[in-house]
């Protein structure tokens, strides 16, 4: 007949509610080896192998990576026209307008970013967020930068040969 939890026991349960509370605290991310770390701070003394036991037996894990980087599916990209001349000095605002589009890893997954840079001043003048890679993206990000800057007749925008 078994008689009580033992000292071992008492002190596994008081360190597992410990170790929960640290691993929700840093939103279910953190293995044992960082839980270990913020342990020790508070002033805890246990060891890193006593808190991974205690993890694995309870099915607390580090999450791990955000998945692949995303890549163009898309067919070939292709050449780009010389509109430009490679003349990226215009001589007065809102004559050439370029665009980019880059990815931004976040906690919840990637996020999109379209922006466009007025060539004369060098300042972003229009830029959209999405979750999606999408020619609707860039559009929203143009259609920010009109509505801003609200060019005269004759701004040129490159283009890929994809969005023509």
């Amino acid at each position: 007949m078994r008689q009580g939890a033992s000292a071992r026991e008492r002190d596994d349960q008081r360190l597992l509610g410990l170790i929960r509370h640290h691993w929700l605290a840093s939103g279910a991310v953190y293995g044992y080896r960082k839980i270990t770390l913020d342990l020790r701070e508070a002033g805890e003394h246990c060891s890193r192998h006593r808190v991974r036991r205690l993890m694995k037996a309870e099915g607390l894990r580090a999450q791990v990576g955000y998945g692949g980087k995303p890549r163009h599916r898309g067919g070939p990209v292709g050449a780009v026209a010389n509109v430009l001349n490679r003349d990226f000095t215009p001589h007065a605002p809102n004559k050439v307008w370029v665009t980019d589009i880059t990815y931004i890893r976040t906690y919840e997954g990637w996020l999109f970013l379209a922006a466009v840079m007025d060539l004369y001043s060098r300042q972003i003048v229009g830029w959209a967020t999405a979750s999606t890679m999408t020619s609707d993206l860039v559009l929203q990000a143009l259609m920010a930068a009109a509505w801003r800057r609200k060019p005269g007749p004759g701004v040129l925008v490159p283009t890929s040969p994809r969005f023509q």
